[in-house]
Order: structure tokens, then sequence, then C-alpha cells
């Protein structure tokens, strides 16, 4: 078992393709904020209400000085194939490996059937990273249902750059 991801804690670094070419680097310094999504895959009805929640709001993430990215373990053709029948307007990450979903603490489940997916997959998290690289705010779940609202993490975001507010939960 994959110990959970401390906050305060230097997030992972790996990259990952992105559905429509290029790549996104998770982790590493930056000059903004990185929001990043980690969602079961294609296969999960609660993951793409989510995902469409967050595409009609991305705008509010921008205004908070913060990137943001979807990431699954779904290969190329099933990433592919939500965002365009989803017409999600934000970056969307794919193939995350067993090895990376541990290094990022989440929780991963095997495939109930096949008609659900060919893969262990990952369960739900939600990491912001700050400019320094570290891990400002950590959300893992190992169930579909419970999930940050994500108008509350841009309004927090707002906050904790207005006030330099620090990063809570380093107490372990």
């Amino acid at each position: 078992m994959s110990e959970k991801i401390a906050a305060g804690s230097d997030m992972p670094e790996f990259d990952l393709p992105l559905v429509g070419g290029g790549k996104v680097h998770i982790g590493g310094q930056r000059e903004k904020y990185q929001m990043v999504i980690v969602y079961r895959g294609k296969h999960c009805p609660v993951c793409k209400m989510y995902l469409g929640g967050f595409n009609e709001i991305r705008q509010k993430f921008t205004d908070v000085n913060t990137d943001v990215v979807a990431i699954s373990g779904d290969p190329e053709d099933r990433a592919k194939a939500d965002v365009d029948e989803f017409g999600w307007k934000f970056d969307v990450g794919y193939g995350l490996t067993q090895d990376q979903m541990r290094k990022l603490g989440l929780y991963i489940s095997e495939p109930r059937s096949d008609a659900e997916t060919d893969r262990p997959f990952p369960e739900p998290g939600l990491f912001v990273v700050n400019p320094q690289g570290k891990v400002q705010i950590v959300d893992i779940s190992n169930a579909p249902w419970t999930r940050p609202d994500l108008a509350r993490v841009a309004h927090g975001l707002k906050y904790l750059q207005d006030n330099n507010y620090p990063i809570r939960g380093t107490l372990t």
C-alpha cells in the first residue's frame, strides 16, 4: 500500500501526454499554481458530471492564477472519446501508471468487469501545487461520490493567494 502524500511535501514530478497532443508536467516549480484533478476514467459517470461542472467554471481558476489538468489511467482513445463527447475545454492527460498513482498516494481499484475497463484505475484525487512545487491542498478519496466542491476550491485559492495563507495540515 502506498503512503498518502503529505501537505507541504514536494509534489511528485512526472509527464503525461495530453489529448490533442503535447504533454503536461505534473509538479515542480512554476509561475502559477497547478490543480491536478484525478478522475477514474471513461467508465465513471460520476467523473463526467464532476468534470462537466468544472468545464462550466474553469474561468474561475484562470482568474486565480491556476492551471488545471484532469488526468486518468485511461489510454488515449478512451480519454479522447470523453473530451469529444462532452466538449471539455481543459487539458486532459492520460496514461497515468500504477506507479504514478502510488506516488500520488491514490487509492487504486480493480475493475468489476471487462465492461467497466480493462485495467486497474485510480480513485479520485485533487491536488493543488503552489509555485514552489509544494502540495498546498490535497484531497484523496476511495469512492467516486466524495469530491471537493470546485467553486469553493477556486474561492479558497483566491483567499490563500490574497492573504499569503500557509499550507495547512502539516503536523502529522
